[in-house]
């Protein structure tokens, strides 16, 4: 039964995760923070921390490790097909119309309007571990963290894998 949950929560939020990765990530923790209880925000986003600085789709990343956590080997392939599925269905079933709507203005708006609901969802994320790590971590290393964070991305130009690492490490060292 295990398998068939993971199956559907993935697949689920897969399917509904229209824009890639940012859009699926918000429905993601919804099924394993809100609706399952696999697992809590605070490690949901050490997660997402961890899926963001390796090469790779983040979608998938989570997958693999969220269905071995719950269900081993079994569920970490359960995981990762039901994240795959929906766009390799659609895929197969929609390469035959894409010449015919490319070009329509009905599909560009729909494509446009769905990028405000994307802001909303990852704001909302956003909001959410804020809240947890003023909880876990307390406003001096929350307000450090925040400082660095910004100002080695936007003065220094350093790459956010590296801003991740960094704060990883921080972390590992001062927090744990």
């Amino acid at each position: 039964m295990i398998y068939l949950e993971i199956f559907w929560s993935f697949f689920i939020a897969n399917l509904l995760g229209y824009g890639g990765g940012p859009a699926t990530i918000p429905l993601i923790q919804i099924e394993v923070v809100n609706e399952n209880d696999w697992m809590t925000l605070s490690e949901f986003g050490d997660l997402l921390a961890i899926a963001n600085a390796l090469p790779g789709p983040i979608a998938t990343k989570m997958a693999g490790f969220i269905g071995y956590e719950i269900g081993g080997v079994l569920g970490s392939i359960v995981a990762l097909a039901a994240t795959i599925l929906p766009s390799a269905i659609a895929v197969i079933l929609l390469f035959k119309f894409v010449n015919l709507f490319k070009d329509s203005p009905k599909v560009k708006l729909m494509t446009k309007s769905v990028q405000p609901i994307i802001a909303i969802l990852l704001a909302v994320m956003a909001y959410q571990f804020f809240l947890t790590a003023f909880e876990n971590s307390g406003v001096f290393h929350l307000v450090l963290l925040t400082v660095l964070s910004f100002l080695t991305l936007s003065k220094l130009k350093v790459h956010p894998s590296f801003v991740i690492i960094g704060a990883l490490l921080y972390g590992g060292i001062f927090l744990s």
